[in-house]
């Protein structure tokens, strides 16, 4: 098996970002729609907000996995920051969001200075659930019918690891 290769994202990776952005298996587990459109992924790659990190896993130089992380800006919440993960489904179960989680922790404890990470997950996406529990994170409350998807709304997580001290 490759190796996979974490990071930074590059506008270049938009047409691959957009790939995996475009794939039902994707935008199911995300809050992202279908049909998502190359100009607005690739007009988030050159525009960061201040305080976004944007990954990419990369397996023999193919973009397989994105993580975007944001520190909150907000005076008394600048501890903090949130998340969104996605990874290729041909990709899947090879260790790419492990590998992405791992690195985005160690930003967070040990550059960033984030002393809580923030997610929505949806209740029903097991894998992740298991992902981010293995990270430390912990189930903090569920929000009913957060969300629709395919016709349903259905209900997320929230859930939040705190740096050990």
């Amino acid at each position: 098996m490759s190796e996979i290769a974490i990071r930074h994202a590059a506008v270049d990776d938009a047409a691959a970002l957009y790939r995996i952005l475009s794939q039902p298996e994707t935008y199911a587990d995300t809050l992202q729609i279908p049909h998502p459109s190359l100009q607005l992924t690739q007009e988030r790659l050159r525009n960061n907000k201040p305080g976004a990190q944007r990954l990419v896993a990369c397996i023999d130089e193919q973009v397989v996995g994105d993580l975007y992380l944001e520190v909150n800006d907000r005076a008394r919440r600048r501890h903090t920051a949130t998340f969104g993960l996605c990874v290729d489904s041909h990709f899947r179960g090879r260790g790419v969001a492990s590998a992405l989680m791992r690195e985005m922790v160690g930003l967070c404890d040990n550059w960033l200075n984030v002393e809580r990470i923030e997610l929505t997950v949806f209740a029903d996406n097991e894998t992740a659930v298991r992902l981010y529990q293995r990270f430390g994170f912990e189930t903090e409350g569920r929000a009913r019918r957060f969300a629709m998807r395919n016709g349903k709304l259905v209900d997320a997580l929230y859930m939040a690891r705190l740096r050990a001290a």
